[in-house]
């Protein structure tokens, strides 16, 4: 078929996800700069790409309520703008029925779609092969591109730096910290947390949703550190971005901050509980440090995205990490 002239990326998982997908934007304007792209997204996420200068077009599909009919609504909307190629990054039907009855002249998507065999193209997808996400994204493109991924990328603006520059006036350096993660096992504990801010000497941001904003307050009232600021619940995505972009260090779980900072090439140490980087959500950044524990514990990693509570009841995957070992990566900023 002749070169692709637009193009619709699908990715309705969560913000990480998304956020990696934006590779495969990057990659497409870089081999069809003059071709149009589509991004589609679930509700909530899409002010990731705003200001995003290769997207032309972000679609939202409210799953939340009435989730059927928004799904059709989408769907009409899709196959009404007839692209030239459709991208499925999700795994799941709801993405696989948009992109089967896109009206796309190719499919594109992974085989463990359940309607995978709506694709014109069907990529295998492996998990535990030390293939980071955005290298297995690129298998979906390949033939189109090259093998060599693109990195992502966000967009803050320049008053989203502004704003978030102000915040700050005393600090002449801070480093960001964003303790939450929707799972316990892959969220380092806020004691630990606290010993971490107590042996720090410069002014730490506290990040994360409105709903991060009770343990981060926890945090905020038990260390000993004066210069800290607790901003979660109050800065959209982008502008969380462009404050990790100015942190001398971000300290992070393995969950979506990680990527912000991989978007912004913002100096990050990330930090692995249950979980391992060989499940391929690795840090980007080209200053990056992966903590984990030193100990062989037989039952790590004991999950892809983690559990409510530790399934041997004593969590030593997050407890035997050490204090000293996290600060490594700032000392050497």
């Amino acid at each position: 078929m002749p070169s692709p002239k637009s193009f619709l990326v699908i990715q309705t998982a969560f913000i990480g996800d998304v956020i990696l997908a934006t590779a495969l934007v990057e990659k497409l304007k870089e081999k069809f700069p003059e071709a149009s792209i589509d991004f589609l997204l679930r509700k909530g996420n899409e002010d990731l790409l705003k200001n995003h200068p290769f997207i032309r077009s972000v679609i939202v599909w409210v799953k939340k309520k009435a989730k059927i009919r928004n799904l059709l609504a989408v769907l009409k909307a899709v196959r009404a703008t007839r692209y030239d190629c459709v991208i499925n990054v999700h795994r799941f039907a709801s993405s696989g029925l948009i992109t089967g009855f896109s009206s796309s002249k190719l499919k594109i998507g992974f085989d463990k779609n359940p309607l995978s065999f709506l694709l014109d193209v069907k990529v295998k997808h492996r998990i535990g092969n030390s293939l980071h996400e955005v290298d297995r994204n690129q298998l979906l493109i390949k033939e189109l591109t090259d093998e060599k991924s693109g990195k992502p990328k966000l967009y803050p603006s320049v008053s989203d730096f502004e704003k978030v520059n102000a915040m700050h006036p005393d600090f002449k350096k801070y480093v960001c910290i964003a303790p939450a993660s929707v799972w316990f096992t892959k969220q380092f504990p806020k004691e630990k947390w606290i010993e971490l801010i107590d042996e720090l000497d410069s002014g730490v941001i506290l990040l994360g949703a409105a709903s991060d904003h009770e343990l981060c307050e926890f945090i905020k009232a038990n260390t000993k550190l004066q210069k800290i600021i607790n901003l979660s619940g109050k800065l959209s995505f982008l502008e969380s971005a462009a404050l990790m972009k100015g942190a001398v260090m971000n300290y992070v779980n393995d969950s979506a901050p990680m990527h912000m900072a991989s978007a912004l090439n913002a100096p990050v140490t990330a930090i692995y509980c249950s979980t391992v980087p060989a499940f391929g959500f690795g840090p980007l950044s080209d200053q990056s440090l992966v903590i984990e524990t030193k100990e062989a514990l037989q039952c790590r990693p004991c999950g892809l995205h983690g559990f409510k509570a530790c399934p041997e009841g004593h969590f030593k995957c997050a407890y035997s990490i050490e204090i000293n070992d996290l600060k490594k990566g700032i000392s050497n900023s």
